[in-house]
């Protein structure tokens, strides 16, 4: 690739868009926060991910939702290779 030319991977996404990740339900006994929060952790750019977070908490999910395993979101991804950036904004949105 030529240094003068920028690398995009995907398209930009609207609000709508990113605010879709607030309609899905989990199909086991998974809290709905915590699996909204991972299915846009694994379908969301950081900076869309950071938006996403905004929506979620304006629209009342709980940030420290927990598995039946005691587990919360940070719990479930730390250990994953591009996590440190989410975990920062959950962390930031937490205060």
């Amino acid at each position: 690739m030529r240094k003068d030319k920028k690398q995009v991977i995907g398209e930009e996404i609207d609000d709508a868009e990113i605010k879709l990740f607030l309609d899905v339900e989990p199909a086991d006994d998974t809290p709905a926060s915590l699996h909204k929060l991972v299915k846009a952790y694994r379908g969301l750019r950081i900076d869309d991910f950071e938006r996403f977070v905004g929506f979620f908490v304006e629209a009342g999910y709980d940030l420290s939702a927990k598995d039946a395993q005691g587990k919360d979101f940070v719990a479930l991804i730390q250990d994953q290779r591009q996590a440190e950036p989410y975990i920062e904004v959950i962390k930031a949105a937490r205060g």
